[in-house]
């Protein structure tokens, strides 16, 4: 359907993810890094320069704009959103985009570190995209593609929504969020200020995939106090928390219930951070599931695994143990609204894709906006490997991406 357009989501694409936008854990201000805002604000001043005057972004580093409506038909106020932050896991600084044009089909060996490998074994989908244009790391940084393709997309369906102004849509906002890898993506967001009906989040992978079912997620943080004694005078005294905690997980299953050993709708439990000293130690586990029922099971048998390790040793030391809700499966949301997820699927199916519905084993910001009123699936972007110096993203699956919005929008439109 688009035709004689000039797509502009690469050249975006390559120039925001130079920009440092790594969010952080520990992160005590929101947004959590600063620097976040840097690319905020660059977004709010390319919107206005393509023609939303409303455009801006806020003190937490959010950015809203608004497509006016250009029908006359009383439509529901749909919301195109992806996040700036780029995750903790690997390098965010200093990223050097490589475009590999027509691509041959060979491994792509990374040139800033030779032993970085992008291999046709590792990453099969790569053969999708021979004899066109990828974009890569140089090797000692992640990418960005999560989610400066998703802000791209978005960029560049707004500039052709302004420049052909005969596709007919409802009034169309964007919201680019701060903080989202680190789980604070919707903390200071104004649901007033957007004022939306139904959302989308362009945060997802290859060419096709729409999802509309997340993990439902708690953290577990257990707090280990040991007895303290000086290690010259410790016998019969000394209750050591290190080793209490390293016992407890351990304990924790060898072949199930982990990331490692569970795929599709399989559930678990994995600890992420051991710290302490021998006094006080803690250990922090993730808990996914996609029953939300099965977390609390979840984390009863956590429980239990803890307990009985701490039974061997003295009873001086003791234990916490503290369950935080992070965020519940949007489907129980979704499926409530089908209309939202079946648009998309009419949308997929004229940009000439098959919809891939799976599930996410992870969440997204749509996740918690379905849950604060704002009905939102995960569509894709086309990003691959991603939190890796692996990570790579094709063009033509970008500039789908943007197709498939343009119809989408339209199909509000004409269902409206």
């Amino acid at each position: 359907m688009i035709q004689d357009y000039k797509h502009t989501v690469a050249e975006r694409f390559m120039r925001y993810v130079t920009i440092d936008t790594q969010s952080d854990p520990e992160g005590k201000t929101y947004p959590t890094t600063e620097k976040q805002k840097n690319l905020s604000r660059l977004l709010a001043e390319e919107l206005k320069a393509v023609g939303l005057n409303d455009a801006h972004t806020d003190e937490y580093g959010y950015v809203y704009a608004t497509i006016p409506s250009n029908t006359n038909k009383k439509i529901p106020v749909i919301c195109f959103c992806s996040h700036v932050d780029t995750a903790p896991d690997c390098s965010g600084a200093n990223v050097k985009p490589i475009l590999h044009e027509n691509y041959d089909g060979k491994d792509i060996v990374l040139p800033d570190d030779t032993t970085q490998v992008i291999s046709k074994s590792d990453y099969p989908y790569l053969k999708e995209h021979k004899r066109s244009n990828i974009i890569t790391a140089s090797g000692l940084t992640l990418l960005g593609a999560d989610d400066k393709s998703g802000v791209a997309i978005i960029m560049d369906m707004a500039n052709y929504l302004i420049t052909h102004d005969d596709i007919k849509h409802g009034e169309i906002k964007i919201l680019f969020t701060p903080d989202e890898e680190v789980g604070k993506g919707t903390s200071k967001l104004d649901l007033k200020i957007l004022n939306a009906d139904y959302a989308y989040t362009l945060d997802g992978g290859e060419a096709g995939s729409l999802e509309d079912e997340t993990f439902s997620a708690d953290t577990v943080r257990i707090t280990i106090h040991g007895v303290i004694a000086h290690p010259g005078y410790a016998k019969n005294k000394l209750v050591n928390a290190i080793k209490i905690a390293g016992e407890i997980v351990a304990a924790l299953p060898k072949d199930e219930w982990s990331p490692e050993t569970t795929a599709k709708h399989k559930g678990f439990v994995h600890p992420v951070a051991i710290n302490g000293i021998a006094e006080k130690a803690t250990i922090d586990f993730i808990v996914r599931d996609f029953d939300t029922a099965e977390l609390s099971k979840h984390e009863e048998r956590l429980q239990s695994i803890a307990e009985k390790v701490l039974k061997k040793h003295s009873k001086k030391a003791t234990m916490e143990f503290k369950i935080t809700e992070q965020y519940r499966n949007m489907k129980e949301v979704l499926d409530n609204h089908p209309k939202v997820v079946a648009f998309a699927k009419q949308a997929y199916k004229r940009a000439g894709l098959k919809p891939i519905n799976e599930p996410i084993r992870g969440g997204t910001d749509g996740s918690r906006l379905s849950f604060m009123g704002l009905p939102c699936p995960n569509l894709f972007t086309g990003m691959q490997a991603i939190h890796s110096k692996h990570e790579w993203i094709g063009v033509k699956d970008m500039e789908k991406a943007v197709e498939v919005l343009v119809h989408l929008a339209q199909v509000w439109e004409e269902k409206s």
